[in-house]
């Protein structure tokens, strides 16, 4: 089983920044490719990006390209959502998802495990 869990959301001003966290445990965590989703109240689920296993190719949602960069240190065990110059409509709650596959890009149905996520606030 592998566990999966996000941190570092909160409350900022437009145009401030965020950085997201997420931890996932269960094997080794160079084998997974893993992505961020985000939800925001009334909406669907959304592709924010993804990064493959080696954090080699990184792949963005035209909405957040040029702000956000996602990013991972495999001896941490961890991967990273750097977010800048923040919109209103950047609030949502943001998921980290995880997958073994090859796969790595926007279906959300290629991801196997996802963490409980963690919301974002930004006030206009």
């Amino acid at each position: 089983q592998v566990q999966v869990v996000e941190s570092g959301g909160g409350l900022v001003q437009a145009g401030g920044s965020l950085r997201l966290s997420c931890a996932a445990s269960g094997r080794a965590f160079s084998t997974y490719a893993m992505a961020w989703f985000r939800q925001a109240p009334g909406k669907e689920r959304e592709f924010v990006a993804a990064i493959r296993r080696s954090g080699g190719d990184t792949y963005y949602a035209d909405s957040v390209k040029g702000r956000f960069t996602i990013s991972r240190d495999n001896a941490k065990d961890t991967m990273y959502l750097q977010m800048n110059s923040l919109k209103p409509e950047d609030t949502a709650v943001y998921y980290c998802a995880v997958t073994a596959r090859i796969y790595v890009g926007p279906s959300a149905a290629r991801y196997d495990y996802w963490g409980q996520g963690t919301q974002v606030t930004v006030s206009s």
